[in-house]
């Protein structure tokens, strides 16, 4: 492989971008304003998302499309969820159709419940489609520090080409045919994420944080087994993996955000100083909104969380709420 192309300049697309630069590919990254990419081009740098990791020159930025496309043979989209549709349509004449795309973005749309991989195909068509998800915060990875991800596709040969483009020597890379189940991993784990930000804003302790990762997990595969996916994929590194990360890591923008409402802010305090998007504030809307055909499935951390969220619900009586459930056997619904 010669040339990719990274859709979405923020700080996770540009370390995929750098996988691929040092692995002697000469890849675009696209992004939204021109000035941006002048900027980001000079320094050498994303010196807006990823400061202080210096950038090789077969990495370039670029906010024309047709430019950041060219030649490309494999494309990446690393674009937050709610931007993909209006970003994608901007590719629609500019990237070809037998260019086979890995998605990067971990969210469902609000208005759809559609997943990344799925608006992609609505707007681009059909094309070969891989996922590429799991513990991988961009700050680390960007800096060579070890990380592993699943690679994952309905093709077994996509998702082994996906694999060969970003495996290597600090990032391996597995791979799996449950696109579904690695997807919607992705997207749920930042739910979980944003309760145990609420918890550790509460200063609620390493048990509850514990029980809350475990018992998260449980209805992220819940969720994931009703809309058809595999339950073992729940156990792998696009759920538990990400999760244990997500809940934990001081990178986390999911779990820094239910922090901060734990500690007293409002949601709109707290998006309001956010230079880049906490994907599961948006994830979580779309669970309980109209589309979601979810409403069978049992998601009591997730109901809390919007609660939290978007009903103004007190985070304390959330928990409460939480801790009074009427008990029940520990895989109910799974088993």
């Amino acid at each position: 492989m010669q040339r990719a192309v990274v859709i979405g300049g923020g700080s996770w697309g540009t370390a995929l971008a750098l996988l691929l630069a040092r692995k002697g590919i000469e890849v675009n990254v696209w992004c939204n304003q021109h000035t941006q990419a002048d900027e980001f081009n000079a320094a050498h740098a994303n010196t807006r998302y990823l400061p202080g990791v210096e950038l090789p020159t077969n990495l370039r930025f670029t906010a024309d499309p047709h430019r950041a496309a060219e030649g490309a043979q494999i494309a990446v989209s690393a674009v937050p969820t709610q931007f993909l549709r209006r970003v994608a349509a901007r590719f629609e004449d500019a990237l070809g159709g037998s260019v086979p795309i890995v998605s990067a973005t971990k969210g469902l749309e609000i208005e759809t419940l559609s997943r990344p991989t799925e608006i992609l195909e609505a707007v681009l068509g059909q094309r070969p489609l891989a996922v590429l998800s799991g513990p991988s915060h961009a700050e680390e990875v960007a800096r060579g520090l070890p990380a592993t991800v699943v690679a994952a596709s309905k093709v077994p040969e996509v998702a082994a080409q996906a694999q060969a483009a970003f495996n290597g020597d600090f990032f391996r890379v597995y791979t799996s045919s449950d696109l579904l189940g690695v997807e919607l991993a992705g997207a749920l784990k930042n739910v979980i994420a944003l309760a145990a930000g609420i918890g550790d804003g509460l200063a609620l302790g390493d048990n509850a944080k514990a029980a809350l990762v475990t018992r998260g997990m449980v209805e992220m595969a819940r969720v994931g087994v009703a809309r058809g996916a595999r339950m073992e994929t729940f156990f792998g590194l696009a759920g538990i993996g990400d999760l244990v990360t997500t809940c934990c890591s001081r990178h986390s923008r999911n779990r820094a955000v239910g922090e901060a409402i734990g500690r007293g802010e409002t949601l709109e305090q707290v998006l309001a100083r956010m230079q880049m998007v906490a994907e599961g504030v948006w994830t979580t809307k779309a669970l309980f909104g109209p589309e979601s055909e979810l409403s069978d499935v049992s998601m009591p951390i997730a109901a809390e969380v919007h609660a939290v969220l978007f009903e103004q619900k007190s985070p304390r009586a959330a928990v409460a709420d939480l801790m009074r459930r009427e008990p029940a056997p520990e895989m109910k619904g799974l088993v």
